[in-house]
């Protein structure tokens, strides 16, 4: 005889043992996901350029503040020189090392660099070879596109009044055309152009630096204060009108800057290598003041 009764299920025991089976396939499928890693977004370091203007004997003060820099550990990834901060820029742009620069600085002497000749006179007293042999022994590397830190020494075409930025070919040479101050030096032959002093038209090549792709550009600029009351040969006349063009157009590059370092230094006379202490300290010194922004600047 059959049953008539009908089984009663218990709902609220079906629910819960869903529920425990649905839970239980969730952690399953969640154990199995891979966590993806994070991703670190390390922030790109800026590109870091020394610009250093001319300025004949005033030059040796770029040393101390390339010292001053080296210590306090800024990054330079370019380097770009007229003239006297050609000379500078381009040996330490082959062997980034203050020590050794200020070493050579301390031992080179005015005879070293000027080689007075009447063969050229008719186009400048001094020839220039003198210059570009001391480069060449001195500097670590011998071509432009060698050196270890990227270096941009400026010139300017005579024929054309065009401002020159030299990229290949012989360091040396490429100094000696940057330092070639009209009416001094014999203007230099490189390549196809025959170019003088980078001073004439861009003492201070701070738009150079930015065309180059710098994000922050260090400019030393040595025109802080151009009086001289100590002019008593045709050299000294020809360099003081220098350093009065020189200042006149270096005013408008020095826009282009994010820090200008200017040693507090005066009444040097065109080839003056007896104040080389005094002059690397003033550069030291101002470097110095200058620290505190170039790294809260590199740190933005």
């Amino acid at each position: 005889m059959k049953s008539n009764i009908i089984p009663t299920w218990d709902i609220g025991a079906v629910i819960k043992k869903l529920f425990v089976a649905l839970f239980s396939c969730f952690v399953l499928l969640c154990a199995c996901q891979t966590t993806p890693p994070a991703v670190s977004l390390k922030k790109a370091e800026p590109k870091v350029a020394l610009v250093l203007g001319g300025g004949s004997a005033k030059g040796f003060a770029h040393i101390g503040a390339i010292r001053v820099l080296e210590q306090e550990k800024v990054p330079i990834h370019m380097i770009i020189g007229t003239s006297a901060g050609s000379l500078i820029g381009g040996i330490y742009a082959s062997n980034p090392d203050s020590f050794q620069l200020e070493w050579a600085a301390y031992k080179i002497d005015k005879n070293d660099i000027l080689d007075i000749s009447i063969v050229y006179s008719k186009v400048g007293p001094v020839h220039g070879a003198k210059l570009e042999a001391f480069v060449e022994q001195t500097a670590k590397a011998k071509r432009l596109e060698d050196t270890k830190i990227p270096f941009y020494p400026i010139a300017t075409d005579l024929n054309t009044g065009e401002t020159v930025t030299l990229e290949k070919g012989s360091l040396a040479k490429a100094v000696r055309a940057s330092s070639a101050i009209p009416g001094i030096f014999v203007p230099v032959i490189f390549g196809n152009r025959t170019l003088v002093d980078g001073g004439v038209t861009n003492n201070i090549a701070c738009d150079v630096a930015r065309q180059k792709g710098a994000d922050v550009v260090i400019a030393v600029n040595l025109q802080k204060d151009i009086k001289n009351s100590d002019i008593d040969s045709v050299f000294d006349i020809i360099g003081q009108s220098l350093n009065i063009m020189m200042y006149e157009n270096s005013r408008y590059k020095l826009r282009y800057a994010d820090i200008v370092i200017e040693p507090d230094i005066q009444d040097v006379p065109l080839f003056d290598f007896t104040k080389k202490k005094m002059l690397i300290e003033e550069g030291m010194k101002a470097a110095k003041k200058a620290i505190p922004r170039i790294k809260k600047l590199i740190a933005q």
